[in-house]
Order: C-alpha cells, then structure tokens, then sequence
C-alpha cells in the first residue's frame, strides 16, 4: 500500500488503508503499508508489516517524494500487488511494473479540485489523472460519480470498490460532557478544516438560526492554518471547536449528535457521511453527486455553496424533531448494506486474484 500518511491516522485514505489492510491480514494476505516518518508506529501493527521511509514534509512535497521513494523500495520487495491510493501518487505506478509486479491505482477524489493546491499544483495533478488511468494495470474509484466521470472522460475501463463503514452501538454522552454536550444538544460538523469542506457555509448558516443548540466543528486542518483561524474569527457564541477527537469521544460525538452536517463543494466518497449514517444520524448535506451517492435518498440535502439553503434546511430540521427521529432506520440500513468492509474487502480479493490472472475491466465501448 502506497500513497497514504500511514496507520493508524484519523483520515480517509489512512482509515480506508487499514481497514482493508488488517482484514486481508486475518484473511491470509501479507500487507505492507509505506509509512511516512511523522506516524508514530512500530513494524507491524494489526497483522501488518509497515515500512519507515523518509518525505520532505511539505505541502507539496511530502505525498510526492514518499511516494517516488516507496516506490523505489518495493522494487526490492517479494510482493505481488502494489496499491497506490490516490491521483498524486499513482504517477509512480508504472515503476513496479520494471520487476513485472501488477500495480493497481485507486483513485479516492480529484484531488486538482482542492481548494488548498495553487494553480501549478492543481495542473499537476489535473496530469496526474492520466497516469492514474493509463501507467497502473488497474484503475479503481471510490464511489459511482467518480467512475462515471473518468471513464466518460479517459474511455478506459475504471472499477468500482467504495469505502466501508462499521456497524457502530449507541455510545452514551460521558466524555463529551466536558464541552457541555448531551444527547440532541448540538448540531455536529466532523471533518478536516479545509475550505473544500465548506464549514465557513455551515458557520455562516447556523449564526443566522435561533436555537439554544451548539454548533460542535471537530477536526483539524492541515497546512491550512489561515482557513482554521478565519472559522474561528467567523463562528457565533454557540459554536464550539474541538479539535481532532479519536475513539470513544468521536464515537460519543456522532452517536448523541441531533443531525450532522456536510457542506462540501469536494468529496470522492464522504467516510465522515457514511459513519454518520451507520450511527442512525441525520444527515443535512451538499447536492454534490458522491454526497447524494452516498444518502442513497437519506437525510436532507441544499444547493451546494448555498449558505442560506443549508440554513433553511437546520431550520426545518431543528423544527421536525420527528423527521430526524424517524431517519435513523433508513439510515443505519443504508449504511450497512452498501457499505460493509467485509463486501469490500472480498470485491478487492477478486480485483486483485484477476489482476494476477491478467484480467481487465471489460473495455469501454
């Protein structure tokens, strides 16, 4: 596995890399996950065997130079499968092809459309979805939207295989009672703070609301210090920041939430909706496509970049305790038949045995 921070990490690509690699792990499968040097890990962790190799810690440098180095490395190695996760790294993904290793590319997003990348960058990686399609001997996508959109645009054969989801239990508010949180008390916002996630939109909307429930923002930025301190200078006396939060006060966060928000103008497939989905939230979320995927019908949903919409949509919401009481079903049903690790993780098991066998996705016609 290339192209991620590394396990365990409170992130997509580092929680969809986990998840996936310890269960190949149970099942039999030797997995190798390339590791940054900032990840605080030993040389296994959870039937994994993990590699240190060093990155120049930059916005722009750090994914890019570990990636090359990786994979440089896992040309020595006796592996079978490289997966690279994601456009920026999957541009080395015909390197392991040199010792006729099978390489896969699976592409979580468009990455050129992320507000933080100046405009080189975002070029770069705009190139990037080429290599993606055209280096790999497979190319994978996250979700639906996104395998339309490349093989309508590239004319190559893109698989299908989402992310996952677990099967959470009701955790009751303990831990979160240290920011004055109790059941249905508080809207929840739980993402990283970068501008594609659209939480200036949800800050702006909910100062404009009369209600004595919090706003809670958890998560944190990275490299985007500037967009963290604007949230902050933005955000009403209701609005509480909690930084990054794991483990049980994460799962408190969303198990006792009355609705959960996601506003953004990016995704590739939202890991943060679906958790909020399989905890039986409702959801109130952007009409972009891998979000109205991902709801399956569920939830309510706004006009993406719409801040007085989505206040709209918190008003009816806060106004039909109801409605959002009678989500939960649908939700928590959707969440898990869609979205099982376990189907995930079999859908891979065939990718990669027929990837072995030289198969290919049927071509597009």
């Amino acid at each position: 596995m290339i192209g991620l921070k590394g396990v365990p990490y409170p992130a997509g690509i580092e929680n969809f890399t986990e998840q996936i690699g310890w269960r190949l792990a149970e099942r039999g499968h030797e997995v190798t996950v390339y590791v940054r040097p900032y990840v605080q890990v030993g040389d296994h962790f959870r039937g994994m065997r993990i590699r240190h190799l060093p990155s120049i810690n930059t916005k722009h440098l750090d994914a890019l130079t570990h990636s090359a180095l990786a994979s440089l490395a896992v040309l020595f190695e006796d592996v079978d499968i490289v997966h690279y996760h994601a456009l920026g790294p999957s541009v080395f993904s015909a390197l392991p092809r040199l010792t006729r290793k099978k390489t896969i590319a699976h592409i979580h997003g468009l990455d050129w459309q992320r507000a933080k990348w100046s405009a080189f960058a975002s070029g770069c990686l705009h190139a990037a979805e080429y290599a993606a399609i055209h280096f790999p001997h497979r190319t994978l996508a996250i979700s639906q939207t996104l395998q339309g959109y490349l093989q309508q645009k590239h004319r190559r054969a893109v698989g299908y295989v989402p992310t996952g989801v677990e099967r959470y239990e009701y955790r009751a508010p303990s831990q979160i009672r240290q920011w004055g949180l109790d059941r249905d008390s508080y809207v929840l916002f739980l993402s990283r703070l970068v501008p594609e996630k659209g939480c200036h939109y949800l800050i702006e909307a909910f100062n404009g609301l009369e209600t004595g429930k919090k706003l809670v923002i958890a998560g944190s930025g990275t490299h985007t210090d500037a967009y963290e301190a604007s949230l902050k200078r933005a955000a009403g006396p209701n609005v509480l920041f909690t930084g990054t939060v794991t483990g049980r006060t994460l799962e408190e966060l969303f198990a006792n939430a009355y609705v959960y928000v996601l506003p953004s103008d990016v995704e590739g497939l939202p890991h943060t909706l679906l958790q909020a989905l399989s905890y039986g939230r409702c959801v109130v979320a952007s009409d972009i496509a891998p979000n109205v995927e991902a709801l399956g019908g569920c939830g309510l949903t706004f006009a993406a970049g719409t801040p007085d919409e989505l206040r709209r949509q918190l008003q009816y919401a806060l106004e039909s305790p109801r409605f959002v009481a009678d989500q939960a079903n649908a939700a928590r049903a959707r969440a898990h038949e869609h979205y099982s690790w376990d189907s995930v993780v079999s859908r891979l098991e065939e990718i990669y045995a027929g990837c072995l066998e030289g198969a290919r996705e049927p071509e597009i016609q």
